[in-house]
C-alpha cells in the first residue's frame, strides 16, 4: 500500500504547492512511483505539471471529467455508480509522477461534507466521509504508487480535515515571519480537534461502501522556506524567525501533538531531527531560478545547465545554487521515507 503524506498549514503563502512539487519530483528520481494530489481549488499543482496543457484539460471530453471533483462525483451526487480510478496525467520530463488534477469548484463538495461528518444518522451521508480516500486508493493501486502527496489549501475546510484525517503522514511547511509562529500556535489546538473527531467516528463510517483509512496521521516534521541568505546563512531578520519556529515546535506544537496520538513513538524520530525542532530543511528563496524552472516545467533541482539562461561567473553561481536546493530536496526526501517506513 501507499504511504500517504499530506502538507497542510491555514497560513497562506508558506510554499506549500511547491513543496508537494519538489518532494514528489525527487521521489521519483529516487526510483520511486509517486502520486500528487491537488485538493486545492486554485489548481497551482494541477497547473505546474499541465503547463500548457491545462486549459485544454479541463476543455476536452477525453480529460474533462478526470479530476478528484468529479472522481468522487458519484458518492457526492448519489449517483448509481460506483467511484472508479480516474486517469493520472505525468509530466513529460517524470514518468514515476503522476497527478490526481485539482478542479475549480472543488469546494462545492464543503457543506454536504459537514454535515455528513457532523450527522451520523442519516444513512444517505454514509459514503461521503471515506470517498476522497477511497478515490485517492484507486488511483494509488492503479499506477502502483509507493507514495502518495497531497496539496490542501490554506483553509479550515471539512474537505481539508477530511484529506488530512485519511493520510498516514503530515508535514507542515511555514516560512520565517511572525505569522507563521502565530500559525503554529493554533495548530496546537486544531489538529487534535480533528483527531478527536476521527477516533470518536471511524467506527461510524466503517459499515459503509468507503470507510475512511483507520487510524490517525502522524507528524513528519516541518521545513521552513523563503528567506534571503547572506554570507551563506539566512539573513538577520529571518534568524530570530526560523529559531522561534523550531522553539515552538518542539516546546508547544509536537507535545500537543503527541498527546493526541498524532506522532509516532518518539524512538522513531532521528535525534538530529528533533534536536533542530522537527525541522527537515531550511531552504531558502529560489530566486531566479523560479522562473525557468516554471519555463522547463520542472523543479527548480531538475533544471539543466542550458536552461539557467546564464553564463561565466553567474552560470558557476547559478549551478551551485540549484545543486544546493537538489540536495535539500534529496534529504527531505530521504528523512520523509525514513520516517514513513519506520
Amino acid at each position: 500500500m501507499a504511504k500517504r503524506l499530506v502538507l497542510f498549514n491555514h497560513k497562506g503563502g508558506v510554499s506549500k504547492t511547491t513543496t508537494v512539487y519538489n518532494v514528489g519530483w525527487m521521489l521519483a528520481e529516487q526510483g520511486h512511483r509517486v502520486l500528487l494530489v491537488d485538493a486545492d481549488p486554485q489548481c497551482n499543482l494541477t497547473s505546474l505539471i499541465l503547463g500548457d496543457d491545462f486549459d485544454a484539460y479541463y476543455l476536452d471530453d477525453a480529460t474533462r471529467l478526470q479530476n478528484i471533483k468529479d472522481g468522487v462525483a458519484p458518492a457526492f451526487k448519489g449517483k448509481p455508480t460506483p467511484i472508479t480510478p480516474v486517469v493520472s496525467k505525468s509530466p513529460a520530463r517524470q514518468s514515476r509522477v503522476h497527478l490526481l488534477a485539482g478542479h475549480a469548484t472543488l469546494s462545492e463538495y464543503d457543506a454536504s461534507l459537514t454535515f455528513a461528518q457532523t450527522s451520523n444518522a442519516l444513512a444517505t451521508l454514509q459514503n461521503l466521509p471515506g470517498a476522497f480516500h477511497e478515490l485517492i486508493r484507486q488511483v494509488e493501486e492503479a499506477n502502483r504508487i509507493e507514495y502518495t502527496i497531497i496539496d490542501l489549501n490554506p483553509g479550515l475546510s471539512a474537505i481539508n480535515q477530511n484529506l488530512f484525517l485519511n493520510s498516514d503522514f503530515f508535514l507542515i511547511p511555514t516560512n520565517p515571519d511572525p505569522f507563521s509562529i502565530m500559525a503554529l500556535q493554533t495548530l496546537e489546538t486544531i489538529f487534535p480537534r480533528w483527531a478527536t473527531w476521527k477516533v470518536g467516528n471511524e467506527a461510524v463510517f466503517k459499515d459503509s461502501a468507503y470507510p475512511l483509512l483507520p487510524g490517525l496521521p502522524k507528524f513528519a516534521g516541518t521545513v521552513i522556506q523563503r528567506f534571503n541568505v547572506r554570507r551563506g546563512r539566512a539573513a538577520a531578520p529571518y534568524r530570530d524567525n526560523i529559531a522561534e519556529i523550531k522553539k515552538v515546535t518542539y516546546e508547544r506544537l509536537y507535545p500537543a501533538l503527541r498527546s493526541s496520538g498524532l506522532t509516532l513513538p518518539e524512538s522513531n524520530y532521528p535525534q538530529t531531527l528533533s534536536n533542530n525542532g522537527f525541522c527537515l530543511e531550511e531552504i531558502p528563496d529560489f530566486g531566479a531560478l523560479l522562473p525557468r524552472s516554471h519555463e522547463a516545467g520542472v523543479p527548480v533541482f531538475a533544471l539543466r545547465d542550458n536552461e539557467l539562461g546564464a553564463s561565466g561567473v553567474v552560470l558557476a553561481n547559478t549551478i551551485e545554487k540549484r545543486d544546493q536546493i537538489r540536495g535539500q530536496f534529496d534529504a527531505v526526501a530521504k528523512t520523509l521515507k525514513d520516517l514513513m517506513n519506520g
